[in-house]
């Protein structure tokens, strides 16, 4: 896939966010979701004294992104790695603490283009889903060995998806007779299980359950728990952080961190708040931020961004 097609969301608005902290001498910064490169391009062309770290758990994103950014020489370094090991990634490279992190969550423009990667619900594949295909168990295993419960309890948590039971009765039904191995044969045992008025709203109706599958396989959110604090520690005091998330559930997560990180802990009532209490970050933005409508019509993968920056103010007092 050419990286003309791929057009990296919110660009101008996260440079813009990060700027701050990477305008002074040699800054570190972190891509922890590299893809192909968009952002990454982005950040060494707008600070040329910067130097970038850049974290995928895709061995073809990296090779995409490896070409992509050769130009740029040793002011880039690439790393095959989840980024919850960003902590590790920086210690081997003797890094002790960055300017800026950036996280473009969710699935990358490649993977959801090349077909038999299994993430897109529009077109036949077989179900992988698998971010990094070289470890773990892919979708299709998950559809064909999960008790039920647990099935509905992914659908439910990790989908949002009111008909979790009707679509694992209809799942546990068909696998008996003949194992999942492709999305079409599921897109269709959805839309047959879904009632009429559930098939009417919400864009296709397999939508849900490709999106609690993808998050089952990849383990994105209990990665993403682990994730967004380790980065946060490792932001030097002026360090920026930025974190694109595409659903409720992702979002969440990253609110509840920055927003913890910029309360006191101070117990209630005392007349001055001690230094270990203060708060480590400022939020950079209110709420989350979306993109413009502008960029929607540019780009539709752009829709369900939110936006979300925070700042470190304070080191850790133990």
């Amino acid at each position: 896939m050419s990286s003309s097609r791929h057009v990296p969301v919110m660009l101008q608005r996260c440079l813009d966010l990060l700027a701050p902290a990477l305008e002074g001498p040699d800054p570190v910064v972190v891509d922890c979701t590299l893809g192909l490169g968009g952002h990454s391009e982005a950040l060494l062309e707008r600070f040329p004294e910067a130097r970038l770290v850049a974290l995928d758990r895709d061995k073809e994103a990296l090779r995409l992104s490896g070409e992509r950014l050769a130009a740029y020489g040793e002011r880039a370094t690439l790393v095959h790695a989840v980024y919850d090991e960003l902590p590790d990634v920086l210690h081997k490279l003797g890094i002790a603490r960055v300017r800026g992190v950036l996280f473009d969550l969710g699935v990358s423009s490649m993977q959801l283009d090349e077909a038999d990667r299994g993430f897109a619900y529009a077109q036949d594949a077989p179900l992988d889903m698998r971010m990094d295909q070289t470890t773990g168990a892919g979708a299709a295993e998950v559809l064909n060995t999960y008790p039920p419960g647990e099935l509905v309890r992914i659908l439910r948590a990790y989908g949002e998806e009111k008909q979790a039971k009707r679509i694992v009765a209809a799942v546990v039904r068909e696998r008996e007779k003949e194992p999942f191995s492709n999305s079409a044969r599921l897109v269709e045992l959805i839309r047959d299980a879904l009632p009429q008025a559930a098939k009417r709203t919400g864009g296709n109706p397999a939508k849900r359950t490709f999106q609690a599958l993808r998050i089952e396989v990849n383990g994105e959110l209990s990665v993403l728990e682990r994730a967004i604090p380790a980065a946060v520690k490792t932001l030097d005091v002026g360090g920026r952080i930025a974190v694109l998330s595409y659903h409720s559930l992702e979002d969440r997560l990253v609110k509840q961190v920055f927003a913890a990180g910029a309360a006191t802990t101070a117990p209630p009532g005392l007349p001055v708040v001690p230094e270990r209490y203060q708060p480590r970050l400022k939020l950079l933005t209110r709420g989350a931020e979306l993109p413009t409508e502008e960029e929607i019509a540019e780009n539709r993968r752009a829709a369900p961004a939110r936006l979300r920056g925070a700042q470190r103010i304070r080191e850790d007092v133990e």
